[in-house]
């Protein structure tokens, strides 16, 4: 059994047990249990259910695992002959989850 969720502006596939690293949320910490209530599609023995766009009464339970921060990225600006150099990093927050069950 598995299910596709939205979180973040983006779609994962998710099943019972595994760890999902997804955008940080706010207003949940490591150790808090979360729903995630937009799902778009659920596989169950071959059963296929699709939502237009999010199935109703399906939820998918899970625990904050962990939060942090991925490693950084460098993003630079260059032109050349001109003498214009910039440079700036990233660091994208995440959070780590543990998915617990999917009802519906």
């Amino acid at each position: 059994m598995y299910a596709v969720i939205e979180t973040g502006g983006k779609q994962y596939r998710v099943e019972e047990g595994m760890l999902l690293k997804h955008e940080r949320l706010n207003g949940v910490k490591p150790g808090e249990d979360i729903v995630f209530d937009k799902v778009l599609l659920v596989v169950k023995d071959e059963e296929v259910r699709v939502g237009t766009p999010y199935l109703d009464g399906v939820k998918v339970k899970g625990e904050i695992r962990t939060e942090g921060r991925d490693d950084k990225i460098l993003v630079y600006k260059y032109k050349s002959k001109k003498g214009y150099r910039r440079s700036k990093g990233h660091r994208q927050p995440f959070m780590t989850t543990e998915i617990k069950a999917i009802e519906g």
